[in-house]
């Protein structure tokens, strides 16, 4: 399982990115897929997931309403659409592979990407 993550950058408050996530070494669409945070000086937490087929999605209270999770199962990539980005917002993004095809649990990570958010 490899998942290389990208598009990560400085922005400012209120701004956006979008995070791309290529997957190689398993089958793609046959997995839910989840986006993960490590701010600094906090422990990992889950943010968003994707069932297999895009269907169903989940969010963490923290960015629901301002991120949007999708995937591209033909392409192997899961996208993260971050708007209305706040500080807090800042930290380390990853994503990750479930063991199912509704949901986690989350078991092979990618290095992840940064994200700044700053004024």
């Amino acid at each position: 399982v490899q998942l290389v993550e990208s598009g990560g950058g400085l922005v400012q408050p209120g701004g956006s990115l979008t995070l791309s996530c290529t997957a190689s070494g398993f089958t793609f669409g046959s997995y839910a897929m989840a986006w993960f945070r490590q701010a600094p000086g906090k422990q990992r937490e889950q943010i968003a997931e994707i069932n297999w087929l895009g269907s169903n999605t989940d969010y963490a209270d923290s960015v629901k309403g301002r991120f949007t999770i999708t995937r591209e199962n033909f392409d192997k990539t899961v996208f993260l659409r971050m708007n209305a980005l706040k500080l807090e917002d800042t930290g380390l993004y990853y994503c990750a592979k479930g063991t199912r095809r509704e949901s986690g649990p989350y078991t092979d990570w990618g290095r992840g990407t940064h994200v700044t958010v700053s004024s």
